[in-house]
């Protein structure tokens, strides 16, 4: 094994955004078993903070590969188009008219019901919108055009947190 290899060589996967979860499951049981450190007990102190960092990389590559908007991020800078979501917040009309559509609703929501609405609508279009970065990566392989997407998934994710903490607040 080597440390220098991208999530996807190490989990012995292609690097493509459709990832069947129980194959990437599988694996990651499988690598986490390779590299327990109490399987080098006996080889010592060294092998043991070895078999450590290799346990926390399996790790940190696991829960960016099952994650979709992280892995959408991650496939973008492999494929040469980083995600610069600190310096490039520009976004289309259409998006921002949606985002500023959505915040006033949630402003407004006062019951249950316009919150779950209000939660459907954005779950919906985040499934679109992950529907349409899977395109743009593993079809199109058009990854400037997927860092966009990735920004925008960015935004709605961010949203959707406030919509359930609404949610919450109201004991659902």
């Amino acid at each position: 094994m080597k440390l220098d290899v991208d999530d996807f060589e190490l989990f012995g996967i292609p690097r493509r955004f459709t990832v069947a979860r129980d194959v990437l499951d599988a694996r990651w049981k499988a690598l986490q078993a390779e590299v327990h450190p109490d399987r080098f007990a006996a080889q010592g102190a060294g092998a043991q903070r070895a078999a450590m960092q290799w346990a926390v990389r399996v790790n940190e590559a696991y829960q960016r590969l099952k994650d979709p908007l992280k892995r959408g991020a991650y496939l973008c800078e492999l494929h040469g188009a980083p995600i610069k979501a600190e310096s490039n917040t520009a976004m289309p009309h259409a998006f921002l008219q949606q985002q500023m559509e959505w915040r006033e609703a949630l402003e407004e929501a006062a019951g249950l019901e316009p919150l779950e609405a209000l939660a459907a609508e954005v779950a919906e279009r985040r499934r679109t919108m992950l529907a349409t970065l899977q395109d743009e990566l593993d079809d199109r392989h058009d990854p400037a055009a997927a860092a966009q997407q990735v920004r925008a998934l960015m935004f709605v994710e961010r949203f959707a947190e406030e919509v359930d903490r609404k949610l919450e607040a109201l004991g659902q």
